[in-house]
């Protein structure tokens, strides 16, 4: 089910007035909320609730011998299990085939041909968000700085609560757990910072990153007949699609949440105003960079064992970060110019030239956002071979009129990327967030906010358009 969808549209309010109702009673809520956010899963398709179903046995039972294991040696074998069942299943539904493609394609350069050994698997939607989530439960109760939960209500519904199911941000469990096992108060703080960015996210959704899709799907469909400056458009308008896509679902996500009482981390914080590649994945899906960071790059070692292999840990952190994002060699590629970049930053930072450099804040903006818009390209072309043909003649430097096509979407995509940029600047040079706002706009002025971004949705809203990062 999507948030843009008429669906969504009746199941949430439904959903949003029994689960006020049950207020009273935690347990009765509480069950009540999982069933829904079954239900807002199985909409998609119901036999794929067995895997969630899966993972949380597996998790609760793990991490419950987790607490009560007296050795290390028990302790990593139960660990053990819990990566085998979660990291198992994800590999199956959504790297088996890439591996076996590869290993075809390698042999296939010795002149053996094996029988096909693909299998005819679906991805499971949002199955790597919920895999990382029950993930961290496991692992911080391993490390000690969690303990269990006996509720299993509680838990199951902390794996599936439907505001961040399928594309996150990637809660805790040491956040999102408790907040699930304690009472909720319904408050008009909470209720105006929900539906206001409720609206922006829908707005940043359905009126900008849509738009913008209309041009950047037109040009990336077919790179060959483009030349370089229209590839060039194509590539910044899909920046800013991806962005505002990605960052209008967790809008959703955290406004819906906030007007159920549950309080979520802040997954986007103005990333195109980064001042660093490292600055830049201090605001980009905090919440995933923030497990990268704390569940991979410091259990390999992160930079406790000198340069070499600091510069070792980034890089493979990186490069597992892009191929959690799709089975594709693209995405591994986009992973690896993130890791290189950042290892350069971390040794250029030691000289003062460079320190100095980066101390002209819009130098260090431009720098970086030059190398993201260069990340991009692998992230959006269908295959490596569609990537290289766009740099190719991108770096051919042939200036032309880019492609126009319908004068009508081109004009619409410079006209909605502009409001959206306007706000972000807004945003960005008051030091406000839409916490701030919502928490202090007056009942009066979030309704004329609603009436003015309804008024865009409808004339923009295409039901075709699924959010970007559903199929990771």
């Amino acid at each position: 089910m999507l948030f843009n969808s008429f669906e969504f549209l009746l199941f949430f309010p439904t959903v949003f007035t029994v689960y006020w109702i049950l207020q009273f009673n935690l347990k009765a809520q509480n069950v009540f909320l999982l069933f829904a956010s079954y239900f807002f899963y199985a909409w998609w398709d119901w036999r794929f609730l067995s895997l969630i179903i899966f993972s949380s046995v597996v998790d609760y039972v793990v991490g419950l011998r987790l607490h009560k294991a007296q050795s290390k040696k028990v302790k990593k074998r139960w660990l053990l299990l819990s990566l085998s069942a979660n990291l198992g299943l994800l590999g199956v539904f959504k790297y088996y085939n890439f591996f076996i493609e590869s290993f075809v394609d390698l042999v296939n350069t010795f002149g053996w041909q094996p029988n096909d050994l693909t299998m005819n698997v679906i991805l499971p939607v949002g199955i790597s968000f919920y895999t990382f989530q029950t993930l961290s439960y496991t692992l911080d109760i391993y490390r000690g700085t969690l303990k269990p939960t006996r509720d299993v209500i509680a838990f199951f519904t902390y794996i599936s609560f439907f505001p961040q199911l399928v594309a996150g941000p990637i809660e805790r469990a040491s956040n999102l757990l408790p907040q699930v096992l304690s009472k909720r108060t319904f408050t008009k703080a909470y209720l105006t910072e929900g539906i206001l960015q409720i609206l922006v996210g829908l707005f940043r959704k359905v009126v900008v990153a849509d738009t913008l899709a209309k041009y950047v799907d037109v040009v990336y469909g077919n790179i060959a007949v483009h030349d370089g400056t229209t590839i060039v458009l194509a590539t910044l308008f899909y920046a800013f699609q991806i962005y505002f896509d990605f960052s209008g679902y967790s809008d959703i996500a955290i406004g819906t949440a906030k007007l159920m009482g549950f309080s979520f981390m802040r997954n986007f914080n103005l990333p195109y105003f980064a001042v660093s590649l490292t600055d830049f994945w201090r605001r980009w899906h905090i919440s995933l960079s923030h497990w990268l960071r704390d569940y991979l790059y410091i259990s390999l070692g992160g930079n406790r064992k000198g340069i070499v292999i600091t510069y070792r840990n980034l890089m493979i952190t990186m490069l597992l970060g892009g191929l959690w994002h799709g089975s594709s060699w693209n995405f591994v590629i986009w992973g690896g110019i993130h890791g290189v970049v950042l290892s350069m930053e971390k040794f250029l930072n030691a000289h003062q030239w460079f320190r100095s450099i980066r101390s002209v804040r819009w130098v260090g903006r431009i720098l970086t956002f030059i190398v993201v818009l260069l990340a991009w390209v692998f992230f959006r072309a269908k295959d490596f071979d569609t990537a290289l043909l766009a740099l190719t003649k991108v770096f051919q430097i042939q200036l032309k009129m880019p492609y126009v096509g319908d004068i009508t979407v081109l004009a619409n995509c410079m006209a909605m990327l502009t409001v959206g940029l306007v706000f972000d600047f807004y945003l960005y040079r008051t030091n406000l967030s839409l916490e701030k706002i919502g928490s202090h706009i007056s009942m009066a002025k979030l309704i004329v906010v609603a009436c003015v971004i309804t008024l865009l949705i409808t004339l923009f809203y295409s039901t075709s358009d699924n959010f970007i990062y559903f199929q990771f």
